[in-house]
């Protein structure tokens, strides 16, 4: 509560404590008994089966937990003081091409509902550079489309006003219309995008179940490179930073804390520029 984080955050840092605690339990000794020996053992001990990222949010753990456990006079000492992160190498989050994406938002079948409505929804993540959770959580009363606004609630539950344009606000359209009236089966909700399944309609989608439906158009629209959940969301940034925008607005739409997240995302838009110049240019 004190520091605004998500469920998704809050359960994978009990995780990571939990494995501390098994592993100090291992060596004789609790959470509050660890010292700073202990610590650069465990992470010496993961070291070859851990990114540098998994790394340094589990640090970061440490050093909340053990901030708090010295506010609350559990232990006399932090062992985390002296305890620096990794390196981490620059992280060029995966992107689609223009065309790739247009590809995928063609793939779903929309003349049946379920393809109406995986339509509207990779449109409006592609329109708003929205996180798998912002997506599969949206209720209907976040949506004006009068405004053709969202109001969604991000990381640390800070809510944002994030524009979509007028294709995506046309697949809303129909999609409120009539796919999603057949799928609830005369059920009520306040969720915005529901599923059918079997004899229970009007479930809400689930992060697990969208991201398998955008694996399977991945494949039905020939895109053959790995894809994350944040497919679409850093294509989203990329190509709003290929066709002019600052930093500071995508940053806003993005819902970053702080601009310096944002700027990874100048990485691909570069890059892809020394790939138009080798390609196009006689002597690149």
């Amino acid at each position: 509560m004190e520091e605004g984080l998500a469920a998704l955050t809050l359960s994978a840092y009990r995780q990571d404590l939990r494995t501390l605690g098994r592993w100090l339990h291992g060596h004789g000794k609790t959470l509050l008994q660890a010292d700073a020996d202990d610590l650069l053992g465990f992470f010496a001990a993961h070291h070859a089966r851990t990114k540098a990222t998994t790394a340094n949010r589990r640090l970061t753990v440490c050093k909340r937990f053990y901030r708090w456990a010295l506010r609350e006079h559990r232990i006399a000492q932090d062992p985390t003081l002296t305890l620096l992160s990794a390196r981490q190498p620059l992280r060029v989050p995966d992107s689609l091409t223009e065309r790739q994406v247009e590809a995928l938002l063609a793939a779903p079948d929309v003349h049946t509902a379920q393809g109406v409505r995986d339509r509207t929804m990779l449109e409006l993540m592609y329109a708003c550079g929205l996180r798998v959770t912002e997506l599969v959580t949206l209720q209907c009363h976040q949506v004006s489309m009068t405004e053709l606004v969202l109001r969604v609630v991000g990381k640390g539950s800070r809510e944002r006003i994030v524009p979509f344009g007028e294709i995506a606000g046309l697949w809303l359209e129909r999609y409120m219309a009539h796919a999603r009236p057949e799928l609830l089966a005369g059920k009520a909700s306040v969720d915005l995008f529901v599923t059918h399944r079997g004899s229970t309609p009007g479930t809400a989608m689930s992060r697990m179940m969208f991201w398998m439906l955008v694996r399977q158009y991945a494949v039905a629209a020939g895109i053959t490179q790995q894809l994350s959940p944040h497919t679409l969301r850093h294509a989203f940034a990329t190509h709003l930073l290929d066709h002019g925008a600052d930093l500071r607005s995508v940053q806003l739409l993005l819902g970053h804390a702080n601009v310096s997240t944002t700027t990874i995302y100048t990485h691909v838009a570069r890059q892809r520029l020394h790939d138009l110049h080798a390609r196009h240019h006689p002597r690149g």
